[in-house]
């Protein structure tokens, strides 16, 4: 094998290596392009909260889950002879705590939504 055929094979992997290297370069920029611009947008920040800024428990303690039954107000039944309201002549539908305790529950077997997959009530 001569010189001159060593160099021809040489040549297209010095090449590569070449173009290999030149895109390491360029992702390492790109890289450092990053990190530079997170730290310019995070230094336009407000800056984080001291300690004693941090919210604190109220003096009555932690806040706990109420569960109460609510109603619903009724809707105003139409007169006889009249026409029926239309839904902007409504009100918002107020609730008010229930008197019953006891809590809502679907029927046996059902898992309360249609198309559920429940075995429906037998």
């Amino acid at each position: 094998m001569s010189t001159e055929s060593t160099m021809e094979l040489a040549a297209p992997s010095g090449l590569l290596s070449l173009g290999l290297f030149v895109v390491a370069v360029a992702v390492l920029a790109m890289l450092a392009g990053g990190f530079w611009l997170g730290n310019r947008v995070k230094e336009r920040e407000s800056p984080r909260p001291r300690p004693d800024e941090q919210p604190k428990l109220p003096p009555e303690g932690a806040v706990h889950e109420i569960r109460e039954n609510r109603e619903s107000d009724e809707i105003p039944v139409m007169p006889k002879g009249g026409r029926p309201l239309t839904p902007y002549e409504l009100s918002n539908q107020q609730t008010r705590p229930s008197t019953s305790t006891d809590r809502p529950r679907w029927s046996k077997g059902s898992s309360g939504s249609f198309g559920g997959g429940g075995l429906g009530a037998h």
